[in-house]
């Protein structure tokens, strides 16, 4: 079993900037695709990133494309999440997700088995 802890959320302005990171500890890191999925007050949790096992391949929901990257450092196990040109919109609880399946890729939630707690952004106008 994986262990996922979210860290970087806080209350930002319109048109700034956060870097979530989320570390890794428990089965091998660097074997399983990672995500950052989301859900504000009231609504479904939703897909925001995904990256694949090797780092090769980055995927993002299209309210997010442009504006956030993801990254991650299989040495220090950890993935990244840099939320630039914030909007309100953006304002949600963020969560760290590591697939169940190592070796493949995946954007849907229920294709990843662990979750981090969650850290808060919020994204004031």
């Amino acid at each position: 079993q994986v262990q996922l802890v979210e860290s970087g959320g806080g209350l930002v302005q319109a048109g700034g900037s956060l870097r979530l990171s989320c570390a890794a500890s428990g089965r091998a890191f660097s074997a399983y695709c990672m995500g950052w999925f989301r859900q504000a007050p009231g609504k479904e949790r939703e897909f925001v990133a995904a990256i694949s096992w090797s780092g090769d391949s980055t995927y993002y929901a299209d309210s997010v494309k442009g504006r956030f990257t993801i990254s991650r450092d299989n040495d220090k196990n950890m993935v990244y999440l840099q939320m630039n040109s914030l909007k309100p919109e953006d304002t949600a609880v963020y969560y760290c997700a590591q697939a169940r399946t190592p070796m493949k890729t995946f954007i849907t939630g229920g294709d990843f088995g662990s979750w981090g707690q969650g850290t808060q952004v919020i994204v004031s106008s």
